[in-house]
């Protein structure tokens, strides 16, 4: 499935932490891709959907390939504002669009692209997300969405 345009994103925020950043007080570039991590964390959440919870049922989301970029720098006490808008819905696995924004004044900060894949917990093989759990992504996008391969 493809999400459409139009679709206002899963945002969450956070702060900057002084264990977030450099010596110079610059967030270090890879701690945005923590940011992000847990902005799909609780997308999931807000739609019912714990981590723990699924791991117990045997399901486990992995990052498959990361894409980021970098515009400008969020320092000591920014808050931000993370998206996480699901833009491809398949099978197996889920494409992500993120955009790390500082929430003042909303300068895009660092944007990036996840391919997260649904597996096994017990063999790290890949799954079926569940239909319960594919619905609700689905609903939460633009109507009309085109199933791939269905």
């Amino acid at each position: 499935m493809r999400a459409q345009n139009g679709v206002q994103p899963f945002s969450h925020r956070c702060r900057v932490y002084y264990e977030d950043t450099d010596a110079g007080g610059i967030v270090y570039y890879v701690n945005y891709l923590k940011f992000m991590e847990r902005a799909r964390t609780e997308r999931l959440r807000e739609l019912g959907y714990a981590q723990s919870a699924l791991a117990g049922e045997g399901l486990l989301f992995v990052v498959h390939s990361a894409e980021a970029r970098y515009h400008a720098p969020a320092r000591l006490d920014d808050e931000l504002t993370i998206s996480a808008e699901v833009i491809e819905l398949n099978r197996v696995s889920l494409r992500f669009r993120q955009q790390v924004r500082r929430a003042a004044d909303a300068v895009l900060l660092c944007e990036g692209q996840f391919l997260v894949a649904c597996v096994r917990a017990d063999n790290l093989k890949p799954r079926a997300i569940p239909e319960s759990l594919r619905h609700a992504f689905a609903g939460v996008q633009a109507p009309g969405l085109i199933a791939a391969g269905e």
